[in-house]
């Protein structure tokens, strides 16, 4: 083996750094009318989410999570600052698999794809391929009523990714799961992620699955929504829920999370 002579390393410039997949600027969001008192929803947030990073958001509820996901999705336009995605948009995926009921599986994400342009002749191969990276083989002509909660949120992921977007949103995508289907699609989605190379912005409640999933954990605070912490999560996948390293940083998040729910009951 040929050992190369050390030589100092490489400083990124502006010109050599990649441009991330999502960054927000001085983003500031508010409902209040005029003559209203009202704080902002969202207050002067700066993030930046790497090319294939996975950047999970944490926080009390009401504290502008959804709100930050819709103005990075484009559905909505911040108040103030400025928001950069990477291919100028943003897959979403909800809560709920939000299907059409009356449609198959398949006939689901071939919705996205005639939406995104792609030919009648190609849509079907393209939407078995997607069903069977979400390991929904077979199931393209299955309706979605039939399919159980977490069979629909593959569909729904892979009706996500047909959009052929370099980032994927996620708000609490498997919330309303047991903790078995739960942890199953964790595993699944990391895999997706990881075959997909795109940046995932994850937002949840719960701080284990923030951990066991995230590069990234961004804590916000109670209205106004602020970056109150961050973490760099560096763990190396795969992780499990169950492990120490996870539970124990999810632990100290979590008494950081606590803080921000007291000081706000205070205020």
């Amino acid at each position: 083996m040929t050992i190369a002579p050390s030589t100092a390393p490489a400083v990124p410039t502006a010109e050599s750094a990649p441009e991330p997949a999502v960054r927000l600027s001085s983003v500031t969001k508010t409902y209040a009318g005029p003559g209203t008192d009202r704080p902002p929803v969202l207050e002067n947030i700066d993030l930046t989410v790497p090319p294939g990073g996975f950047t999970c958001v944490i926080g009390a509820s009401g504290c502008g999570k959804s709100t930050l996901l819709t103005l990075i999705a484009g559905l909505d336009e911040p108040t103030f600052g400025r928001i950069d995605v990477a291919g100028g948009h943003a897959a979403l995926m909800f809560q709920d698999a939000a299907l059409f009921p009356w449609l198959t599986a398949g006939r689901n994400v071939e919705l996205a794809l005639r939406l995104r342009g792609v030919r009648r002749a190609e849509r079907r191969a393209e939407a078995e391929r997607l069903l069977a990276l979400v390991r929904l083989d077979g199931a393209r002509d299955q309706p979605v009523h039939q399919l159980s909660g977490g069979m629909r949120q593959r569909v729904a992921l892979a009706r996500a990714l047909a959009q052929q977007s370099k980032v994927l949103l996620m708000d609490e995508p498997f919330a309303a799961l047991d903790a078995i289907t739960r942890d199953v699609l964790h595993d699944e989605l990391i895999r997706v992620w990881q075959e997909t190379g795109c940046a995932v912005v994850f937002v949840t409640h719960n701080v284990r699955e923030a951990v066991r999933l995230g590069r990234q954990v961004v804590l916000l605070s109670s209205r106004p929504g602020r970056i109150a912490g961050r973490w760099e999560v560096e763990i190396p996948q795969p992780r499990r829920i169950e492990d120490a390293g996870v539970a124990e940083l999810a632990g100290r998040i979590t008494e950081h999370l606590r803080e921000e729910i007291s000081r706000h009951a205070r205020t």
